[in-house]
């Protein structure tokens, strides 16, 4: 394995252990500020530009019209409350993740109830995990994947085998199959090969199962597995279980950070930006071996997603506090406002 594979195993082998090793027990804990590291929103994807474009819309009305959805719904951020409560994070991280997602990737339904629609109908589909043929289920059962079946929780053992998929697999020929050079989620989790997220949270069935372990603990939910994927797109779905989910998405990042000896907990758009591109133990793990080798002083950085949520933070505090002032007085920016 190459050393990108090797660092994230060593950081799940940590917790197994139950131990963390003596330098990083006296690591100091580094607080990552709050705000923005650069005074520009970084460029935005083609892909999220294209969506956009193709909508006949902006990203500025997208993020009117989330806004819009989330002042409409007084029960909805009750429930946003009770999350961050029961994960012991700021609601306002659960926000960013919510107004991110429907700002770059998809529009905002006019009502919640439509949420609930979709779940039904979802959960009625028959649904199966595989690629090429090979189920995901049969597919772990390789020897590539043992070290990851006795890591410590679910998070740690998905974080393993989707590094492993890319480190042994991704646009390899292995055994005489070829692999795409695609990610493991796009390879066994687009079973409908349009969109490969979902709900309110547009969450991936495999960030589903990553924290299904946490929210087992923490909410009580039944335990998601790959044998049962309409479980999957119900819980994602459902806009009373998808909150929970996303709670523990983002309690899930912070903890990973911070294992690292990184406190994310205070930046909502790091936490947005992590909440967008995903696997964030391995993330954290190269961030970590970066400073350690003498990046020192390098922070985690925002990227145009997490960007937007720490630009606006006051308006998305707005809407906890039950106050949408300030939205008209918005700012289009040339990279934020218009698709292009």
């Amino acid at each position: 394995m190459s050393s990108f594979a090797d660092i994230t195993r060593a950081a799940a082998l940590v917790l197994v252990l139950g131990s963390l090793p003596l330098d990083a027990v006296a690591r100091e804990l580094v607080v990552v500020p709050s705000g923005n590291r650069t005074a520009q929103q970084p460029e935005i994807p083609r892909a999220s530009a294209l969506r956009t474009k193709a909508s006949n819309t902006t990203y500025e009305n997208k993020f009117r019209n989330t806004i819009d959805l989330l002042n409409g719904e007084p029960a909805l951020l009750d429930k946003i409350r009770r999350a961050a409560d029961a994960y012991r994070i700021d609601p306002i991280h659960i926000v960013g993740a919510i107004v991110g997602e429907h700002t770059f990737n998809v529009s905002a339904v006019d009502r919640l109830q439509t949420y609930y629609i979709k779940a039904i109908s979802y959960a009625a589909l028959d649904i199966r995990f595989s690629y090429q043929g090979t189920t995901l289920k049969a597919f772990l059962a390789r020897p590539e994947f043992h070290t990851c079946d006795g890591l410590a929780g679910t998070s740690e053992q998905w974080s393993c085998r989707d590094t492993v998929w890319d480190e042994d697999f991704r646009g390899k020929t292995v055994d005489g199959v070829n692999y795409e050079p695609i990610s493991f989620q796009r390879a066994f989790f687009q079973p409908f090969y349009a969109g490969q997220t979902f709900g309110l949270g547009q969450i991936s069935p495999l960030t589903a199962l990553q924290v299904t372990d946490l929210v087992n603990k923490v909410s009580g939910l039944p335990k998601l597995s790959v044998d049962r994927p309409a479980n999957i797109y119900r819980d994602v779905m459902d806009p009373d279980r998808s909150i929970v989910y996303i709670a523990a998405i983002l309690r899930d990042a912070i903890d990973a950070y911070r294992e690292q000896g990184f406190d994310i907990s205070g930046n909502p758009g790091i936490t947005a930006t992590l909440y967008n591109v995903g696997q964030p133990r391995r993330r954290a793990a190269l961030l970590r071996a970066a400073v350690d080798a003498g990046a020192k002083g390098r922070l985690p950085v925002e990227n145009y997603y997490g960007w937007l949520i720490n630009d606006r933070i006051e308006i998305l505090r707005g809407i906890l506090d039950g106050n949408a002032a300030g939205v008209d007085s918005l700012i289009t920016s040339d990279t934020g406002g218009k698709a292009k």
